[in-house]
């Protein structure tokens, strides 16, 4: 699962989930990457704060989301002050069972290239702690050439349009999804599938709206995923851990979701 709150946390609700569906690996963002108010260099933000720790059973793996903008043009030692910074908070918080970081950025065609390039430095900066580096994959990035990464977490959610949403879920619809459908596999890296089990509330225009995917739609676009690219059931992660999505969805969707 995910983790992306910005303190560390969990109630008894959330440690039975952990236990009841076998979770072995949360995927937890420890901070964000945005450019400075004057442009000039990317900073830290939002950083978590640890008031809990994971079962011992768990591995944990550190999340970093970079802002688009941040790789507009090259910054020199950014992948190296990145992973000093994860090192940095796993040793002030205890942290242990650490093997792989996670980038996680929405890049374009605009910035593809430098990004894929500071995949690079980080993995090389990872390859003396002999950590594994992951990358989200979006669908509309299924079209570009692979990143240099050890494998990536496609997220098959916030699928389509906000300003479409009369027509169609924002967070996931299968029509939305069906292009990519045949790109799958194609796409020459090993791939987690990262489906969706929260939320959106939002105000439009003085209309208080609410998302929430139907569990019968995550399970029909997750079946059109594996029969084009069957491997795609072996890695599942639900974006993200919280009492209230747990709540959600009934147990038999979630066994559905993580069945192998």
């Amino acid at each position: 699962m995910y983790y992306w709150r910005t303190d560390f946390k969990l109630d008894s609700t959330e440690r039975a989930f952990l236990q009841q569906y076998h979770i072995n690996k949360v995927y937890c963002r420890y901070f964000d990457v945005v450019m400075n108010d004057d442009d000039s260099e990317p900073k830290p933000n939002a950083t978590i704060t640890f008031s809990d720790s994971l079962p011992d059973s768990i591995e944990i793996i550190p999340t970093v989301y970079i802002t688009e903008d941040c790789m507009h043009q090259k910054h020199q030692g950014l992948a190296e002050k990145i992973v000093k910074r994860i090192v940095q908070m796993n040793e002030t918080n205890d942290i242990k069972r650490v093997s792989e970081i996670q980038i996680d950025c929405d890049y374009t065609s605009k910035s593809r290239k430098i990004y894929y390039d500071f995949l690079k430095e980080v993995r090389n900066q990872l390859s003396a702690l002999h950590f594994q580096l992951s990358t989200t994959i979006r669908l509309h990035q299924l079209s570009m050439e692979v990143p240099p990464v050890d494998y990536g977490a496609l997220m098959i959610y916030n699928t389509g349009d906000p300003r479409k949403w009369e027509e169609r879920n924002p967070i996931l619809d299968y029509r939305d999804v069906y292009p990519y459908l045949k790109k799958l596999n194609q796409y020459n890296l090993p791939l987690a599938a990262a489906y969706p089990v929260f939320q959106w509330v939002r105000t439009i225009q003085g209309v208080r709206v609410e998302h929430t995917v139907e569990a019968e739609e995550i399970l029909h676009v997750k079946k059109a995923m594996e029969e084009n690219r069957d491997n795609l059931k072996k890695a599942i992660i639900t974006y993200h851990l919280d009492k209230d999505n747990i709540n959600r969805y009934k147990p038999e969707t979630y066994e559905e979701i993580y069945h192998h």
